[in-house]
């Protein structure tokens, strides 16, 4: 398995554009980041996140489309018909940047469910998986009651009412453990099969793995019994420093 570095979370004490070069200094060779944006960005905006993982000579390995603003509790904007032409110029913006970077792997968060259409998510997330050019994830969250997906069998079954072939659960244990799903479930051939991209972080606190209940080390040991061979995305809030908080990955 390799691990990757989600840029929007570690290594906070550093400006955005100097973070995948940290990451690639402390030994990995991969990143992903949440939509880094606000709104759909200028060419410029865009230029310098390109350059910024070119230049760190790392892969991107997932980015997030845009979601609206998480602070203020937007998770996601797909199925608001007033923000479709924002999500689509987001998705073309995404698209774009995948083409000069390479990145397959693009989070798609479908918006909490007050004022929300259904049949609008339906159509935004079928032109996302026809425009970007890899697979789409659905990832459930914990924390934000409103939002539809909590559990794995939620975003599975949005993945099917949608009929897309390219849209993948986003296994992301935090949430998932968080939401009471049963994480060893999770490991079986019919989900691994269905998993796009895997992320991790301990409970509570969101820091690093070996630092709450879930089990997070034991369990990447039995995914990794599985087979798994793609990335996990280290998506936590480091306890101490972002360099120290890689320790328990020497000790794993």
């Amino acid at each position: 398995m390799r691990y990757d570095v989600n840029t929007s979370i570690l290594f906070t004490e550093l400006a955005p554009e100097r973070r995948p070069a940290a990451a690639a200094e402390a030994g990995f060779a991969g990143v992903e980041s949440w939509w880094p944006f606000d709104g759909v960005p200028g060419d410029s905006e865009v230029e310098r996140f390109v350059a910024s993982i070119a230049d760190a000579g790392v892969e991107l390995v997932s980015l997030n489309v845009p979601h609206g603003d998480l602070a203020a509790g937007e998770r996601g904007l797909a199925g608001f018909a007033a923000r479709t032409a924002e999500f689509r110029d987001g998705v073309d913006v995404a698209a774009g940047i995948a083409e000069r970077l390479g990145c397959s792997r693009f989070n798609v968060l479908p918006g909490n469910r007050t004022g929300a259409s259904r049949d609008v998510l339906l159509d935004n997330l079928a032109f996302a998986a026809d425009r970007l050019p890899g697979t789409v994830l659905l990832e459930p969250l914990s924390g934000a009651p409103d939002y539809p997906l909590l559990r794995a069998a939620d975003a599975l079954a949005l993945a099917d009412e949608v009929g897309a072939g390219n849209i993948a659960l986003l296994t992301d244990v935090y949430h998932l453990g968080n939401n009471g799903d049963d994480l060893d479930a999770l490991l079986t051939p019919p989900l691994l099969a269905r998993t796009g991209h895997v992320q991790v972080a301990d409970a509570p606190g969101r820091h690093e793995p070996g630092t709450g209940r879930l089990g997070v080390t034991a369990w990447l040991d039995r995914l990794a019994a599985t087979g798994y061979d793609g990335w996990v995305g280290l998506e936590y809030v480091p306890s101490g420093s972002t360099v120290d908080s890689f320790g328990w990955l020497s000790r794993h």
